[in-house]
């Protein structure tokens, strides 16, 4: 029996107890390792342990000679040359330090790009380790169950410091596997180990050596070990000759061992225990590993489940399996630590982002406590770090450059966790593992896609994975992704009721799957796939069958046969023709998912995606109830993300290439669909994701010719975050035509939204803006927006927004110089006589508005004579709103004697004109009754008494039964309104 078997079968039942029960309370928290979690490390460790060959100045004092020599020494001169090797050494391993941290300090671009770059002592929370044993990995590979892929208890947790501990028969442990599937944190952790020993955490070394098997394994030529350390890391050059005899503890940390095809059979692998003999670098691997080269050294493996077994028992202390974030606590903390970091809100005041980044990570918790289905997915870090990326991009983004998009979070994440791996080093297809995914999982996304489906059944895995399986070679690699990814894309639903299906681990990874598995035209019909081969077949052999054909029509009178090949090379053109219909399926399917009518009063896809991460505050579902039908409307968004140069280019990276022809042809195919249906008139959630959508494409042209088509732009009621923001004026800048009208009614706007709309503004006709909630600030912003000399707005409302005195006072200042508004409402903006008295003195110096809107702003006689006799003098001015203010029986009978032909303007004050009805009674009534959900109930059911009364009176002074007839009919329409103001109907 392997030493490995016979430890974990001497280990006590009860210590496995203790060390449960004390675990779950003692997890350990650094402050000092990776910001990112274990996929955020791997991509850029290789490039750490690939490029990291530093040249540092050799120290100023050499060892010479070996133990032998220095041992025939006198005791003084062996005394002296031990101090100077000791500092030798010393200088050289410091300096090893230094270089290392310096270099696993180095963040991926990933990290940088999509949110505040983090320190490796800024923030990381240890996942929890669990010791494993040889019997439990060689266990048959698990049926696509959900008892098999539900979370295992943690039997015994380790620490990463307590990995070289003695085992439980107290033998020294030397060698350590530490397995994980895809995402669990593994080279993340080796980050942080490597950084906790070069600063001084990880005493139990002296010297740590960190190499890449993917590295490795591209390296084919023969090399000493010697030469393979001081190749990675030539300051230790005066190390390396006497590390076997000079005791020094030291660990070598191989990341990523699925690299590698070792070979542990000696007529496979020669013994080699000099550390100077040129052999393969797997040859050194396997000797490491062997204990036959360097036997004192201790060395840690990282790898893949299914790659574990490449190394005997025999030659393994220590089995360990990172377990992820298997606690809820720690999931808690890793967003409590990531999102409150200083910086992580860009450039907002201190104390409101320090209250949203709260907020945040409260509505996080909450749905965490819910136990759903993102409390699954946050097992993995990697996708913890894909939810506060996501977070980031939502809350936090206030200008979008053209990098920064949403598929590009989803592209960058799957680079992080993919990049150059395959499905199986040993396989001879070496097929990426992004490929495969693609090609499988791709296909159970879209086919869920079509039939809005998120849960799905052992049968529908079957028929996906399985069906089309002929080969052993398929078999077995369908064995390994099922060992090692298939957790990572998919999980146990925790719906009541569905314990028995499996859903994507994250809801917009299907959407993102079924995109690129429509794009690389992986969706084929038979006729189509054997067509495509039977064209490479006939393509690749024509040149010489035609070399062939020439000579023997020369020699021999068969003069149809160059006549039959040429019909016969006819069906590859002819093929092309036809496949190149695919780019217009794919255009239509985009197009066909886009506008689809059912979903065009959703939310919008942003608010979709803030629901399912943050939750849906208020009472939970009942069991019974029926559910929502599934929306998948960042499917076609994702596909026109995909088809941009840059996510293109990273998932070339991935083995998943998108030619630029093809990219030009869908696009070329997509302007005779999509841009011809978004013509039409659209609800404002739905144009809110057709914008988000252009902006995903990143195509300027095609982008600036769909927006040209639209004239008016209604996003009344979406909630405009800065990152909607962000779009619209990054979507609206690739042209410069002018907007009939934008529609921006309560869509909570700030100052900081208009400063982001500033350059879209300028090119609207007619603002709409009520609603908002904007003060003095956003008042400031509108004036310089109305004195910029290329501002074109000739009609803004400002209704129902706290402008006050202070916001008037900016917008008067405005009108004395603008040249281009010529409708200004402020209604119900809290004036005051103030406020209006601000507008009257600069109305004169203005001379295009025509229409003003005073009303509901608490106005009295004075201040609203003090506007209509300015408004006299106006060249242009020809209506005053001033309803609904405080005016009395004389200020009424004063504007009541205007008269347009004689004053040049019309007051609208009540709904009489003197002994007739006004003829602006139902537009008043219309205002009032619009407005009404936001106004102050009891005041307007004052002001409609008022109306009323004076109705009534003017009806009693007129004779002429026609205009009692007109005042009988407006009166019934305000006691009507005033009915269902009592009842509460209104």
């Amino acid at each position: 029996m392997s030493r490995a078997m016979q430890c974990q079968s001497c280990l006590p039942w009860a210590q496995l107890a203790r060390s449960l029960a004390g675990s779950r309370g003692t997890r350990s928290v650094s402050m000092c390792a990776a910001a990112m979690p274990g996929p955020a490390g791997r991509c850029f460790l290789r490039k750490i342990l690939r490029t990291s060959s530093i040249s540092l100045p050799r120290g100023c004092v050499q060892y010479q000679g070996n133990s032998q020599e220095s041992s025939a020494q006198p005791g003084s001169s062996r005394h002296g040359q031990s101090q100077l090797r000791n500092v030798a050494f010393s200088g050289a391993i410091k300096k090893h330090q230094k270089s290392l941290s310096a270099w696993f300090s180095h963040q991926p671009n990933e990290e940088r790009q999509f949110g505040p770059s983090f320190s490796l002592d800024a923030v990381h929370v240890d996942p929890v380790i669990r010791e494993s044993s040889l019997e439990e990995i060689l266990k048959p590979s698990p049926d696509l169950t959900i008892q098999n892929q539900l979370q295992q208890p943690c039997r015994k947790v380790i620490s990463l410091q307590n990995l070289f501990d003695v085992d439980a028969c107290g033998r020294q442990v030397k060698n350590v596997v530490l397995y994980g599937t895809v995402g669990t944190g593994k080279s993340t952790l080796i980050k942080k180990m490597v950084v906790d020993w070069c600063h001084g955490r990880l005493p139990r070394f002296e010297l740590v050596i960190p190499f890449s098997c993917e590295d490795l394994s591209h390296s084919h030529a023969h090399v000493s070990l010697r030469r393979l350390i001081t190749k990675k890391y030539q300051h230790l050059r005066d190390v390396v000759p006497v590390l076997e005899a000079s005791n020094l503890k030291v660990l070598f940390i191989l990341n990523g061992l699925e690299r590698l095809n070792l070979d542990f059979r000696l007529a496979g692998t020669e013994l080699c225990c000099d550390p100077n003999e040129p052999v393969p670098p797997s040859a050194i691997v396997v000797n490491l590993l062997r204990k036959y080269l360097l036997p004192e050294a201790s060395i840690i493996v990282t790898t893949r489940p299914s790659a574990v077994r490449r190394i005997p028992g025999k030659y393994v202390g220590r089995y360990a399996e990172i377990c992820g974030f298997s606690d809820t606590n720690l999931q808690k903390l890793y967003f409590q630590m990531r999102l409150s970091q200083p910086g992580c809100s860009g450039e907002q005041s201190q104390d409101r982002s320090s209250a949203e980044q709260e907020n945040l990570v409260e509505m996080l918790s909450r749905n965490l406590e819910r136990h759903n289905q993102i409390t699954a997915a946050c097992f993995l870090p990697s996708y913890c770090w894909l939810v506060c990326t996501t977070l980031h991009f939502l809350y936090f983004t206030r200008t979008v450059p053209p990098s920064q998009t949403l598929t590009g979070i989803y592209t960058s994440f799957l680079r992080l966790n993919f990049s150059g791996e395959v499905v199986d080093s040993t396989d001879p297809t070496h097929i990426s593992m992004m490929k495969y995914v693609a090609k499988t999982v791709g296909k159970l996304a879209y086919e869920g896609v079509m039939s809005r489906k998120i849960c799905f059944s052992e049968e529908d895995l079957r028929q996906c994975f399985e069906v089309e399986m002929k080969t052993e070679s398929e078999l077995n690699l369908l064995e390994v992704f099922r060992s090692d990814v298939f957790r990572f894309f998919l999980s146990p639903c925790v719906q009541p009721g569905k314990e028995h299906t499996f859903v994507f681990t994250i809801p917009a990874m299907q959407e993102y799957l079924a995109a690129l598995y429509v794009v690389l035209g992986e969706k084929k019909t038979l006729v189509q796939r054997v067509g495509k081969e039977l064209s490479e077949v006939i393509g690749k052999v024509s040149e010489d069958v035609a070399v062939v054909v020439n000579i023997i029509s020369k020699v021999l009178p068969l003069r149809f046969l160059p006549v039959l090949f040429n019909l016969l090379k006819i069906f590859p053109r002819y093929f092309s023709r036809v496949s190149g219909k695919d780019k217009d399926a794919i255009a239509h399917t985009m197009a066909q998912e886009l506008f689809k009518e059912e979903d065009y009063y959703n939310d919008d896809v942003l608010d979709q995606i803030n629901s399912s991460i943050l939750g849906v505050e208020g009472p939970m579902r009942h069991p019974d109830e029926a559910p929502d039908d599934e929306v998948f409307e960042l499917f076609p968004i994702f596909m026109g993300g995909i088809l941009s140069r840059r996510n293109r280019a990273i998932l070339e990276q991935l083995g998943c290439s998108i030619k630029n022809l093809a990219a030009f042809e869908i696009a070329k195919a997509m302007k005779k669909t999509v841009i011809r249906k978004g013509r039409r008139g659209l609800p404002p959630s739905e144009l809110m994701d057709y914008l988000f959508f252009l902006h995903e494409f990143q195509n300027e042209r095609f982008t600036a010719e769909a927006v040209r088509s639209l004239r008016a732009v209604n996003l009344s009621s979406v909630k405009m975050t800065p990152l909607k923001c962000s779009v619209l004026a990054s979507v609206m800048s690739t042209t410069c035509h002018e907007v009939e009208e934008l529609n921006l009614t309560s869509c909570n706007l700030d100052s900081g939204s208009l400063r982001t709309l500033f350059p879209v503004l300028l090119r609207c006709k007619a603002l709409h803006l009520q609603l908002n909630s904007l003060g003095s600030d956003a008042c400031k912003e509108i004036r310089d927006l109305l004195l910029h000399d290329k501002c074109v707005v000739s009609s803004l409302r400002l209704a129902n927004n706290p402008v006050g005195e202070q916001g008037a006072q900016y917008l008067a200042e405005a009108l004395a110089k603008n040249r281009s508004l010529t409708q200004l409402s402020l209604l119900h903006t809290g004036l005051g006589d103030p406020g209006a008295e601000a507008i009257a003195q600069h109305l004169a110096e203005n001379q295009h508005l025509q229409e003003l809107n005073l009303g509901y702003n608490s106005l009295t006689d004075t201040a609203a004579l003090r506007v209509v006799e300015v408004a006299k003098r106006h060249e242009t001015l020809d209506k005053v709103h001033l309803y609904f203010n405080d005016i009395s029986e004389d200020g009424k009978r004063a504007l009541d004697s205007l008269r347009m032909d004689r004053d040049g303007v019309r007051a609208l004050v009540f709904l009489t004109a003197g002994t007739d009805v006004s003829d602006y009674w139902s537009h008043i009534l219309s205002v009032v009754q619009r407005n009404l959900p936001f106004w102050d109930r009891d005041r307007v059911r004052q002001h409609l008494a008022l109306l009323l009364q004076d109705l009534e009176s003017s009806r009693s002074q007129t004779a002429n039964p026609w205009r009692k007839a007109k005042f009988l009919r407006v009166e019934s329409e305000v006691k009507k309104m005033l009915g269902k103001l009592q009842d509460g109907s209104l």
